[in-house]
């Protein structure tokens, strides 16, 4: 889509919210402060939200759709997360497809601590001026910056970050470290690294490989640096340099010294494994943290539908364990896909025979098992391998 296709988007997308263009023109559109809501994490924290108002939505819609096509030809190929036709498979398959057939030895696996609530406005600022000449657009981005967040009766503004999930937010992150991260780790390993070197960034959540361990050390080092600079800070305990790769492997099974440890991202943990034929292979399964979660919320909802229609409930869960699949159906995932859809009948039977007094008795496993099959797709591999689809994808002209 080009620039001039995406104004008229947007200009249809003002015109959609009664008065809103004509403020916008004038200078006299008012961003609204967020609404604070929290979200429990993996871990057992809260992920605060930040809500806009309807209207705020609508606009940073249209302010989005111009700063897509404006940052799609900037933006590099490492990075997958919250952009057009690119998605967390993909960026799955491209951590795949570098780890088994470049020489990594060594994995970063890196966190930075809080991010959305800790990146530096003014710097943000600096790098849309530098690409976007449209002062308008600048003034509503800092508008949205500056409204603040209203949790109860109060109002408040620390003068950093941008609240998540505002529908502006995911490319605002992805400006700020694409020259904060993506255009310094290119130059980097081409200017620095002595032996290979790969890397995948979706959203905050990024991975680098190494072939050396005196390159990986180094560019942690500089990669410190290069945050602080910025006002970001990787997180203490959540950033791990781990042996990991196919040398590494092998070289600790010499010494014996056991498996490579484990790292997580996207909802797997990465495991290294070998083939029947004793040969390596990157293993991908999901994760148990993400697993229990994900059940307990299941649980949480089989109760408060205890005493809906069996059939109600059935189709309920058929989206839900489809959903599931979708996601996970991995090749070597077999296994935790099994584990889930034995967990699933475990509490879904459990709520069953706690809607009478004869619950046992009238839910037996034979009658069990024919509800099951008649409702929850079975357990499958539905993706293809990675190896497989992202070099078809490449074929295909993709970047």
């Amino acid at each position: 889509m080009n620039t001039s296709k995406a104004w008229k988007i947007a200009s249809s997308i003002f015109t959609a919210a009664s008065g809103t263009d004509r403020r916008l023109v004038g200078g006299a559109f008012r961003a609204v402060p967020s609404k604070r809501v929290y979200i429990e994490k993996a871990d057992g924290r809260k992920r605060p939200l930040g809500i806009p108002s309807l209207e705020d939505k609508i606009v940073q819609h249209a302010v989005r759709t111009v700063l897509q096509c404006i940052y799609e030809e900037d933006f590099v190929g490492l990075s997958y997360g919250f952009r057009p036709q690119r998605s967390q498979h993909q960026a799955l398959d491209a951590l795949y497809v570098a780890i088994t057939e470049k020489r990594v030895n060594w994995i970063l696996d890196a966190d930075i601590e809080g991010f959305f609530d800790n990146i530096d406005r003014d710097w943000l600022v600096k790098f849309i001026e530098h690409r976007v000449g449209d002062k308008r657009i600048v003034r509503l981005i800092l508008k949205w910056l500056h409204a603040g967040i209203v949790e109860g009766t109060d109002w408040s503004d620390n003068g950093k970050g941008t609240p998540q999930g505002a529908v502006l937010s995911p490319l605002l992150a992805n400006v700020f470290l694409h020259y904060v991260f993506d255009l310094w780790i290119g130059q980097w390993r081409t200017q620095r690294a002595k032996g290979d070197c790969i890397v995948v960034r979706y959203a905050d959540d990024f991975v680098i490989g190494f072939e050396h361990e005196a390159d990986a050390r180094a560019c942690l080092e500089a990669l410190g640096e290069r945050f602080g600079k910025f006002g970001l800070h990787l997180h203490p305990q959540k950033t791990r340099l781990i042996e990991f790769g196919r040398g590494s492997a092998a070289r600790r099974e010499r010494e014996g010294r056991g498996k490579c440890e484990t790292f997580d991202f996207l909802g797997f943990t990465h495991v290294c494994g070998k083939t029947r034929a004793k040969r390596f292979a990157l293993k991908r399964i999901t994760m148990a943290s993400r697993m229990r979660r994900t059940l307990a919320a299941i649980k949480i909802q089989l109760e408060r539908r205890r005493h809906d229609a069996v059939g109600q409930t059935g189709r309920w869960l058929t989206s839900v364990v489809r959903g599931w699949q979708q996601y996970y159906s991995v090749p070597d995932n077999y296994d935790r896909l099994e584990q889930f859809d034995k967990a699933i009948t475990k509490l879904w039977r459990r709520q069953l025979q706690r809607r009478s007094q004869r619950g046992k008795s009238r839910w037996p496993w034979k009658r069990m098992s024919r509800l099951v099959r008649k409702y929850l797709p079975r357990p499958r591999i539905i993706q293809p391998r990675p190896s497989i689809r992202h070099h078809a994808r490449l074929r295909a002209g993709a970047v």
